[in-house]
């Protein structure tokens, strides 16, 4: 495992924002927070969700983002970002979609957290910049970030390596997940490949479930 460590730890409560004629409430919006910041199992102090639908639970208690993959959008997609640009509450440096996989556990700081699935982009990522493809943009490329699960809780704060304790059998990155959910929907045996992981989270698990489902029955 690469030398990984947490650029930024992030939070945000959730505010309304202007959406064409409407308004929208959304926690994408977080600022870099100084010093140890409580991380629970279900995500950090002084941390929100305005679409609990989608976002927060156990299987989503942080968002994580790498900052290397900021050059890449800052190429003429956006402007110049910084810690909690696509709304993560851990910025980290030194690795990636590709050098992480679905039930990889990490220790960080005082916590232990277990990869549970990749982050799905959602509009409100357009919303916070103005760019209606942007989602589409992040689903193409795979550099679409990822959640962790807390399996301890305690403190984590900017500086802390992310310590690899235990790589997952499968191997399973999450570029390859989103490949899979992505650009390979009519693979049954990928999609199978992928619901093999027992820690892959409920919300991802279902949605291929259904989709695998549907294949079948076309046979």
């Amino acid at each position: 495992m690469k030398d990984v460590r947490i650029a930024a730890v992030n939070v945000g409560l959730p505010k309304a924002v202007p959406n064409g004629k409407k308004e929208v409430e959304t926690g994408i919006f977080k600022h870099p927070v100084d010093g140890a910041v409580y991380l629970s199992k279900l995500g950090f102090e002084g941390d929100g969700q305005a679409d609990l639908k989608n976002h927060g639970g156990v299987d989503k208690a942080a968002c994580v983002y790498s900052t290397d993959r900021f050059p890449f959008w800052e190429n003429g997609v956006l402007p110049k970002l910084g810690p909690g640009a696509f709304g993560e509450n851990l910025s980290i440096e030194g690795g990636a979609e590709e050098d992480f996989c679905i039930g990889d556990t990490f220790a960080i700081g005082e916590a232990v957290v277990q990869l549970s699935q990749p982050r799905q982009p959602c509009f409100k990522l357009s919303v916070r910049y103005g760019v209606p493809e942007l989602p589409a943009q992040v689903q193409d490329t795979g550099y679409s970030g990822f959640y962790f699960r807390v399996l301890k809780e305690g403190a984590v704060q900017a500086g802390d390596q992310v310590e690899l304790l235990e790589r997952h059998p499968a191997g399973m990155t999450v570029m390859r997940a989103n490949e899979i959910k992505y650009k390979l929907k009519n693979d049954a045996e990928a999609i199978r490949s992928l619901l093999a992981i027992d820690e892959l989270a409920d919300g991802w698990r279902g949605s291929l479930v259904k989709r695998l489902a549907a294949l079948e029955a076309e046979l």
